[in-house]
């Protein structure tokens, strides 16, 4: 059995019933049934089509609880409308659910964070961690989003932000390597360019190709993390950064500036620089400072201290650091690194093992313990 096609197949199921009538948080649970019997059934006896019978015992699940909670007469009413196994229906409903995920009865902060669980099959730590909260309070985001849109009748879509927003995280983790979902997401995302004229839509799509095309080059054969200044830039793909640069261009030509077109000019940057030494760090601090204005975000505000480091030296990137919160994630990290170009080789290495305590994936834990052992060595001599 192929856990990725269950998860590439989930929201779809969850649309089919979601336009039958079901109620989102019902055929979501309906759904989760019908996946534990799957990982039981599939590996001895697997279906010749696996979505037509994920459909059928979701609808199945949907009975079981329809039978307990209502009369006879609505029982048989839906037993008469039970879909027959087979072939699914063939439309993509994913980015359909997602819109209607971002209900208008929901914050745009829950409507997120319940797209993410329901539909981008992130778990709730995955979640938090994007937001940069406790688990316990985005369990409880999730649990009150649920309970809101429990009888809401979804016919209402939700905003194009919200969807990017969801679109953008659930990218970030695919990218991240936790879960493969960055080509589902640039999948969706191309599929929403075409439907719609936004810049914004388009300067995400954008982000996504010139993020996607260094993936080779991001680790090595045995899982190791390699640094954008030490990666071979001839394993990047060539063809997905002149269709990212062109679609960027494109949209900031529409003069509406947003985070994401912002976003995808400094990955543009960083594509465009034959090596690391050829990057053009003062650019790549004018749009930071653009892409702060837009979102006042404290991501940005760290990744920017990086770059006034590079563009004007390790101390003048430190003194950015500075205002920042040191709870950031990945504050310790940035610190470490600016730290070890500023020659302070003894805090450095003390730096590189404390954000590697508190790294969220085994990659990054693994590089950053490494960095510390290599200036730990260093001190030694």
């Amino acid at each position: 059995m192929d856990e990725a096609v269950l998860r590439t197949l989930t929201p779809a199921v969850i649309g089919i019933l979601v336009r039958r009538g079901v109620d989102f948080a019902t055929a979501e649970d309906a759904v989760q049934d019908a996946l534990v019997e799957a990982v039981r059934a599939w590996p001895t006896d697997p279906p010749r089509d696996p979505k037509g019978w994920l459909v059928a015992v979701s609808w199945r699940k949907f009975l079981d609880v329809a039978r307990a909670d209502t009369a006879r007469r609505r029982r048989e009413a839906l037993m008469e409308v039970e879909p027959a196994p087979g072939p699914g229906e063939p439309v993509d409903d994913t980015l359909a659910l997602y819109f209607l995920c971002a209900h208008p009865s929901l914050t745009p902060a829950s409507a997120v964070a319940l797209t993410l669980r329901a539909v981008g099959g992130l778990t709730t730590r995955q979640i938090a961690r994007a937001y940069l909260v406790p688990e316990p309070t985005m369990a409880q985001r999730i649990s009150r989003a649920k309970r809101t849109v429990s009888g809401v009748r979804f016919n209402q879509p939700g905003d194009v932000g919200t969807v990017l927003r969801v679109l953008y995280l659930v990218f970030n983790e695919g990218y991240s390597g936790d879960v493969d979902l960055a080509a589902e997401a640039i999948r969706l995302t191309r599929q929403l360019a075409a439907r719609i004229r936004h810049a914004e839509v388009a300067g995400l799509l954008a982000l996504m190709l010139l993020h996607h095309a260094r993936r080779p080059a991001r680790t090595t054969a045995d899982g190791r993390l390699v640094p954008l200044a030490e990666q071979d830039r001839g394993r990047w793909d060539t063809r997905l950064i002149a269709e990212g640069v062109q679609i960027l261009q494109n949209a900031l030509a529409r003069d509406r500036l947003g985070e994401f077109q912002a976003q995808a000019a400094i990955a543009a940057l960083h594509a465009d620089a034959r090596t690391a030494e050829e990057t053009d760090w003062v650019q790549i601090v004018e749009w930071y400072d653009e892409l702060v204005r837009l979102t006042d975000s404290p991501v940005a505000r760290l990744n920017r201290a990086v770059a006034v480091g590079e563009a004007d030296g390790a101390r003048a990137g430190l003194a950015a650091l500075a205002d920042l919160d040191p709870t950031l994630p990945r504050y310790a990290a940035v610190a470490a690194y600016l730290h070890e170009r500023d020659g302070d080789l003894v805090t450095s290495a003390r730096l590189y093992a404390e954000a590697a305590r508190s790294a969220p994936s085994l990659p990054e834990i693994e590089h950053l313990t490494r960095q510390a052992a290599r200036l730990n060595a260093l001190l030694r001599r």
